[in-house]
C-alpha cells in the first residue's frame, strides 16, 4: 500500500509539472471518450491536497483489506472502480469529470465494514465496528451532496459497490 500511495504522489507530481493536463483523463460523464477514465480516475488527482485527503484512508483500509490476500484484494479493487466507475459516468453532471481515489476508499469502507457478518466472523465483525468508529461520521457525512466540488456520486456508489463485494467475496465461515 505504500508503494501504491508512493505511486499516486508521484503521478500527481507529473500531473503538476504538466500544466494538470491528466486531470482531463478521469471519468466524464455521459460521453463515450469518458469510459476509459473509469480505470485510471483512482490514480488521478486534482492537486496535492486532494492525494493528501486519500492517502492515509488508502493506506490504512487497502491495508486492512490487503490482509486477505492480493489476488483478493486485487479483484476486490477492480469490482469497486468498474462499479462505482460506471455509476459516476451515468449519474454524475453533464461536462464534469470525476478523479480521485474516494471511490475506492468509500468502496473498502463498504467492504470491510459489512465484511465480517457477510463472513460471520468475529475478528471482521470486530474490524467493522473498529473501522466504523474511527471512520464512519466522516465517510457517511461524504455521501451526501453537500459540496458541488465534491464527488459524492463516486462516494455513494464506492460505498455500495464496496458492500456489494463484501457479498461477491464472501468466505465461508467454517
Amino acid at each position: 500500500m505504500l508503494g501504491w500511495v508512493a505511486l499516486l504522489w508521484l503521478i500527481e507530481a507529473v500531473d503538476y509539472a504538466t500544466g494538470h493536463a491528466l486531470d482531463a483523463y478521469g471519468i466524464a460523464a455521459r460521453e463515450a471518450d469518458g469510459l476509459s477514465g473509469i480505470p485510471l480516475a483512482p490514480f488521478l488527482h486534482f492537486g496535492f491536497d486532494h492525494v493528501a485527503s486519500n492517502s492515509l484512508p488508502l493506506l490504512v483500509l487497502g491495508f486492512v483489506a490487503a490482509l486477505g490476500g492480493i489476488r483478493r484484494f486485487l479483484a476486490l479493487s477492480a469490482v469497486i472502480t468498474l462499479a462505482d466507475g460506471l455509476a459516476v459516468w451515468l449519474i454524475s453532471p453533464s461536462h464534469t469529470v470525476t478523479a480521485g481515489a474516494s471511490g475506492l476508499i468509500f468502496g473498502l469502507f463498504g467492504y470491510l465494514l459489512v465484511r465480517g457478518f457477510v463472513e460471520r466472523r468475529p475478528l471482521g465483525v470486530a474490524t467493522g465496528l473498529c473501522i466504523a468508529a474511527v471512520w464512519g461520521t466522516t465517510f457517511l457525512s461524504g455521501i451526501l451532496p453537500t459540496d458541488a466540488v465534491v464527488s459524492w456520486q463516486a462516494h455513494l456508489f464506492g460505498l455500495l459497490a464496496g458492500v456489494a463485494a463484501a457479498f461477491m467475496f464472501r468466505r465461508s465461515s467454517s
